[in-house]
C-alpha cells in the first residue's frame, strides 16, 4: 500500500517585533512549538525555518507598530503569507489581560494565527505609505506651529503686551508678524527671546507651507483622476482630498459607505441588552485624523448646501 502525502505540514510564527530583537513562537498544525529570541533580521528567521521545517507551509503575523512593514514585504518575497494585524483584534483570555511579556504576545499571536481568528490589515504600497510619511509630517507641522504660536502669545502677555484689537485672532497676517517684531523691550535678552521665537515661526510656516504645495502637486500628477473627483465633492479641498488618498488609498476597496464609516469611527457606539439600548456617542475606535478631516469636510460642505 502506498503513502501520499496530500496537504504540506503549516507552521504559523508569531512574532513580537522590537527594535532590537524578534521574540519568536513557531507552532505547527499537530504540536505547539516553542519560543525564542532571535535578531531582527527576516533573512535569519528564514535560515531557521528551512532547517527546522523545510517543505512547511508557512503563515506569519506580528502587530503593527513601529517597525512598519518592511518584515512582512520580506517575508512575502520568501513565499510565506504574511499578516499585520491591528493589536486590539488579538483575542486575549481574562487572566492573559493582566499578563504582558513578549513571549506570552509571541504565543498569543500564533495560537490565533494557529486557530484562524486572525485577521490582516491593508498594508499600503511602497508608493502611498511613502506619500502617507509626507502627509504625516505636515500634520506634525501644524501642530508644531500651533505650538510656536501660543508660546510667542503666551510671552507677550507676560511682558504685559497686550495685542491690539484688529490682530487677536487665529490669522497671523503680516501686519501682525511685523508688530510683533517692532516691540520694544528694556533689555536686548527679551528681544533676542521673541526673535528666536519668531525666526522657530517663520521655519515652521514656510516648511508647513512647502510640504503642503508638494503634497498637492504629487496627487494631481499622480494621483489625477481621484484628486479631482475628491475636489469636486463640496467642503472637499487639496488637503483633505490628500489625506483621504495617503490614508486610506482607494476608495473602491470599501465594498459600502456603511464600510467607510465604520472603518474612519464615523459610527456610533451601542450598549444594548434586554430591554435596555443607548448610545455611547462616536466610537472611539477610528482613524482619528481622518475622522477629524471628515468632520471639518462636513462643516464646510454646510455652507453651500442650499437647504
Amino acid at each position: 500500500m502506498e503513502t501520499r502525502v496530500t496537504a504540506l505540514p503549516k507552521l504559523f510564527i508569531g512574532i513580537d517585533i522590537h527594535k532590537r530583537s524578534w521574540k519568536i513562537h513557531c507552532s505547527t498544525d499537530l504540536f505547539a512549538g516553542k519560543s525564542f529570541t532571535m535578531p531582527p533580521e527576516p533573512e535569519k528567521l528564514y535560515q531557521y525555518v528551512q532547517k527546522h521545517f523545510p517543505d512547511y507551509q508557512v503563515t506569519t503575523a506580528y502587530e503593527a507598530g513601529c517597525c512598519g512593514y518592511s518584515a512582512h514585504r520580506s517575508f512575502e518575497s520568501f513565499g510565506w503569507k504574511s499578516l499585520v494585524v491591528n493589536p486590539a483584534d488579538i483575542h486575549r483570555k481574562g487572566k492573559e489581560r493582566h499578563t504582558k511579556t513578549d513571549r506570552i504576545d509571541a504565543q498569543l499571536i500564533s495560537r490565533e494565527l494557529k486557530d484562524g481568528r486572525l485577521e490582516g490589515i491593508i498594508v499600503p504600497g511602497k508608493e502611498r505609505e511613502e506619500l502617507r510619511s509626507l502627509f504625516r509630517r505636515r500634520n506634525e507641522l501644524v501642530k508644531d506651529l500651533r505650538r510656536i504660536k501660543c508660546m510667542i502669545k503666551m510671552q507677550l502677555l507676560y511682558f504685559g503686551i497686550k495685542v491690539p484689537p484688529e490682530f487677536d485672532n487665529d490669522h497671523w497676517s503680516h501686519a501682525f508678524r511685523n508688530w510683533v517684531d517692532s516691540q520694544q523691550f528694556n533689555y536686548p535678552t527679551a528681544r533676542e527671546t521673541m526673535a528666536s521665537k519668531m525666526r522657530t515661526f517663520r521655519f515652521i510656516d514656510k516648511e508647513l507651507r512647502d510640504v503642503s504645495s508638494q503634497l498637492r502637486a504629487y496627487c494631481r500628477k499622480h494621483f489625477k483622476e481621484d484628486y479631482y473627483l475628491l475636489r469636486s465633492i463640496p467642503g472637499i479641498g487639496g488637503i483633505v482630498a490628500v489625506g483621504i488618498i495617503a490614508e486610506l488609498g482607494d476608495l473602491r476597496r470599501f465594498s459600502s459607505l456603511k464600510h467607510l464609516a465604520g472603518y474612519v469611527g464615523l459610527v456610533p457606539g451601542i450598549y444594548q441588552s434586554g430591554a435596555t439600548s443607548r448610545s455611547m456617542g462616536m466610537s472611539p475606535r477610528c482613524h482619528g485624523l481622518i475622522r477629524s478631516y471628515y468632520v471639518e469636510a462636513a462643516w464646510q460642505a454646510i455652507r453651500t448646501d442650499p437647504v
